[in-house]
């Protein structure tokens, strides 16, 4: 699906929804979007449900990372715009608690989510009760408002200065987003460049990324590349940058 830096196109989703038949869904990630980091604009949020309810199809809403803003104004959901129930949020203690809790949510209407209940016994039962006992035990004693304010905090301290080393160190014609929240940026090579070459050599200085053509089922975007800067001290950060820098410089000068 075509995107900008302000979310999915929904004229062009319009007519994949027009010429179409049977779509079941549409999955969207509208708060620092995984892999680039981008926020959807309330524009692109209504018009969405906008066309989702005129063709009568269900959105799932993402949001594991709407939580962590560092800057700007919080944006409201999809399901706010949602009069007519199309409309599935999801979100996760993973990304706001801890990452090794994969417990989540789901907000949606009550006939759906009561289906869904239904779907999930069958498949699993439930999710891991100790782990949930301990997250209510947490919720219970503690703020969960101060702890999210606290990884904010580091993770805008990381998010700057990878940015910042970005600026410093890549070579002409390597661009990047600057993310306002979440936990990934988004790096974009010429167009004549693997990332997965890339990769391979920065795995030879112990420096790791995920190649974005992955992330593209349907077109070849092989030059691009997602950084992650939530896990990593700032000194660690500026090591890794300018090593990938380093190695960035060897393919673009060839």
């Amino acid at each position: 699906m075509p995107t900008d830096n302000e979310g999915m196109l929904t004229d062009e989703l319009e007519k994949i929804l027009e010429s179409t038949e049977n779509v079941k869904l549409i999955y969207v990630i509208p708060d620092f979007q995984n892999p680039t980091g981008r926020t959807w604009s309330i524009g692109r949020r209504e018009m969405l449900v906008e066309a989702a309810m005129k063709y009568n199809v269900m959105i799932i809403e993402d949001n594991p990372y709407g939580e962590l803003r560092f800057e700007g104004e919080a944006l409201p959901s999809v399901k706010s715009f949602d009069k007519m129930g199309c409309v599935i949020c999801l979100g996760t203690f993973s990304k706001i608690f801890c990452p090794g809790y994969r417990i989540g949510w789901v907000a949606g209407d009550e006939n759906l989510i009561s289906k869904y209940v239904l779907v999930k016994q069958g498949v699993d039962l439930q999710c891991n009760t100790i782990a949930q006992m301990e997250i209510a035990k947490y919720l219970e004693l503690y703020s969960i408002d101060d702890h999210i304010a606290k990884i904010k905090q580091a993770y805008k301290s990381r998010r700057d200065i990878v940015v910042k080393t970005m600026e410093e160190e890549f070579p002409e014609g390597v661009t990047f987003t600057k993310p306002e929240g979440g936990l990934f940026a988004w790096v974009e090579l010429p167009q004549d460049i693997d990332s997965r070459d890339v990769l391979v050599k920065c795995l030879e200085k112990n420096v790791a990324f995920v190649p974005g053509g992955s992330f593209f089922p349907n077109v070849n975007r092989y030059n691009t590349l997602r950084i992650n800067f939530s896990n990593m001290p700032e000194d660690r950060i500026v090591e890794g940058i300018k090593l990938l820098a380093m190695v960035l410089r060897e393919f673009i000068c060839v």
